[in-house]
């Protein structure tokens, strides 16, 4: 099962990906743990984005794109996964279905969380983890870059049928059932 879900900062990709490992019997794959899992590594691809991001500059898609393709070829990956958060780019979508096509395989399953931009600040504002970002104004601003840059993702996959839509409000047990109703449709 390779599986992405996509949506908003505080959908609750991260928390539904926690739930559905166990579910699905697949690992999920942050690229934020990848970023951080290559740069203690030192891998090759961990020291060059560990020299992009102390620069201040943003990785780019095809960084990214190399980093994910170094760590789903792992064993551990080999049943599937469990995506969250890339693809953040149409070009990440485009490149990543090229590598899956070049090892004979395919997304099975493209969830989108959709969840109210009231309720995502709300979310984000309460969620505890005392980021910096996560004040109203900084929150709006990153969901405007996420309108901006990131959601024209969820039309490359709506084009190509494979994007379903999920309702992302309810208790964290009833958007986990949604979520694997919809993989199991």
């Amino acid at each position: 099962m390779r599986l992405i879900l996509f949506g908003p900062p505080g959908a609750g990709k991260g928390t539904q990906a926690k739930l559905l490992e166990t579910e699905l019997g697949v690992p999920q794959l942050s690229t934020g743990d990848i970023f951080r899992s290559a740069i203690k590594n030192q891998t090759p691809l961990g020291v060059k984005v560990k020299a992009i991001m102390d620069s201040g500059k943003l990785v780019g898609d095809d960084v990214v794109v190399a980093l994910v393709a170094e760590t789903i070829a792992k064993s551990q990956f080999a049943n599937g996964y469990i995506l969250d958060g890339f693809p953040r780019t149409v070009a990440q979508a485009e490149a990543f279905d090229a590598l899956l096509a070049q090892r004979g395989e395919k997304v099975d399953a493209f969830i989108a969380l959709e969840v109210p931009d009231e309720e995502l600040i709300s979310r984000l504002t309460n969620r505890g983890q005392g980021r910096e970002d996560d004040t109203p104004d900084k929150i709006k601003v990153r969901l405007g870059v996420y309108k901006q840059e990131t959601a024209p993702v969820l039309a490359y996959y709506k084009a190509k049928n494979q994007a379903k839509i999920i309702d992302g409000l309810g208790s964290v047990e009833d958007i986990q059932q949604r979520i694997l109703d919809a993989v199991n449709n």
